[in-house]
C-alpha cells in the first residue's frame, strides 16, 4: 500500500508475522549461531538496526544505513569519493561537516569550495565542475534555504543533510539527490538521549558502499541507540507538527519584540534563529532563561537555545545570533520565559 508518511513512521520496519512481537525488540548481541542471515553484528547488523533502516528508508524513499553518530554517517559519505575530489559546501553550515572537509583538504584528500548557500547560480556552476555538492536546507544555524532541485542531474553527486527538515517536510531523493544524511540524534530520536546517524542512498550500489564503509570503520550503532531511535521515529510526525506550530507562533512574536533585531524562520519546522544586539546581550539572554535550557543540540522534546558564534568554528556568524530549538512545552509558557529573558 502507498501509505502516507505519517503512517509509514508507525508501520514501517514493524514485525508482521503471526506470533511475532508487535514492536521490534532490542537485540543485544555481537554474534549469532552460524547458518542464518546474521553472523557478526559489525558485518551483518542486528534485527533492531534493520528495522530502523527499513523505517527511515521508507520515509525518505531509499536505502538506509545506520551509523554510530551523525558525524560518522557524514564521514562515510565522504569515503564514497576518491582522493582529489572537489567538494562544494555552504559557507554557513554544520561545523562538524566543515571540520571534516577542512581536515581532508589539509591532507590533500579533497579540494573544498565554500559557497554562499543562497547563490543558486554559483552552485549551478559548481555542479558542472566539482564531484560533490554538500547541501543543507535549511542551513545550520542560519536557516537559509537552498534550491537543491536545481542542482541535480549534473556532473556532481548531490548530498543533502536533511536533519532539520526531515522527510516529513522534504524528500530530496525524490527530487534528484543521490544521498540524504540525518543526525538521528536530533528529531528522529527526539528525546536527547542517544547518538546515531543515518544515510539514505538513492540506489543499492551507493547503499552497499556506505555499508562497507561502516563495516571497515566500525561506525556501528549500539543496540539500545537503534531501538530508541526507532521508538522515537514512531512519534516524529506528531512531535514535529506540534513543534512547528509553536515555532511559527514564537517566530512571529519574536519578530515584533524590540530587543530582537532579526528573526530567521523558514516557514515550517521547529528551528528558529534570531538575533540580538550583540554577544553580550545574547549571553545575558541565555543566562536569564528559566524554562528553556541553554544547551547545544536540537530536535528534542525540550526547548534549547545557544549562541553559536561562541564556538571558534562559527565565529563568522552574527555575534548575537541565537539558535532556538523549539520543544513541546506549552507555547504560552515558552513565550513568558522568552519575553522575561529578553527584558
Amino acid at each position: 500500500m502507498d501509505w502516507s508518511l505519517r503512517t509509514r513512521a508507525i508501520a514501517a520496519g514493524r514485525p508482521a508475522a503471526p506470533g511475532e512481537p508487535l514492536n521490534t525488540p532490542l537485540v543485544a548481541t555481537s554474534t549469532y549461531v552460524a547458518g542464518g542471515d546474521f553472523t557478526y553484528a559489525r558485518e551483518s547488523g542486528t534485527p533492531t538496526w534493520v528495522a530502523l533502516e527499513e523505517a527511515v528508508g521508507s520515509l525518505e524513499g531509499g536505502y538506509a544505513t545506520a551509523f554510530a553518530s551523525g558525524i560518522g554517517a557524514i564521514a562515510a559519505v565522504f569515503e564514497l569519493f576518491p582522493i582529489g575530489a572537489g567538494v562544494a559546501v555552504p559557507t554557513v553550515s554544520y561545523s562538524g561537516t566543515r571540520g571534516l572537509l577542512e581536515h581532508a583538504e589539509k591532507q590533500g584528500r579533497f579540494t573544498v569550495r565554500q559557497l554562499d548557500p543562497e547563490d543558486t547560480a554559483a552552485w549551478q556552476a559548481a555542479a558542472d565542475e566539482v564531484d560533490v555538492l554538500w547541501i543543507e536546507s535549511p542551513t545550520n544555524p542560519m536557516l537559509q534555504l537552498m534550491d537543491y532541485a536545481a542542482l541535480t542531474g549534473r556532473r556532481a553527486k548531490v548530498v543533502v543533510d536533511n536533519t532539520f527538515a526531515t522527510p516529513l517536510v522534504q524528500r530530496p531523493l525524490t527530487e534528484g539527490a543521490d544521498v540524504v544524511v540525518h543526525s538521528a540524534t536530533k528529531l528522529i530520536g527526539g528525546h536527547s538521549d542517544l547518538l546515531l546517524g543515518v544515510t539514505i542512498a538513492k540506489d543499492e550500489t551507493l547503499a552497499r558502499e556506505l555499508r562497507d564503509a561502516r563495516t571497515r570503520n566500525g561506525a556501528t550503532p549500539g543496540a539500545l541507540e537503534a531501538w530508541l531511535a526507532l521508538r522515537g521515529l514512531r512519534t516524529m510526525p506528531v512531535r514535529l507538527a506540534e513543534q512547528s506550530k509553536t515555532a511559527a507562533l514564537l517566530a512571529e512574536r519574536l519578530s515584533q519584540h524590540e530587543a530582537v533585531t532579526r528573526v530567521r524562520y523558514p516557514g515550517q519546522g521547529m528551528m528558529i534563529a534570531f538575533e540580538l544586539a550583540d554577544a553580550e546581550a545574547a549571553d545575558r539572554f541565555c543566562a536569564s532563561l528559566e524554562l528553556i535550557v541553554h544547551a547545544t543540540s536540537l530536535g528534542g522534546v525540550e526547548s534549547l537555545v545557544e549562541r553559536r558564534s561562541m564556538y571558534a568554528a562559527e565565529s563568522h556568524l552574527p555575534a548575537g545570533l541565537i539558535r532556538f530549538s523549539v520543544g513541546l512545552e506549552d507555547p504560552e509558557d515558552l513565550w513568558r520565559d522568552l519575553e522575561r529573558a529578553l527584558g
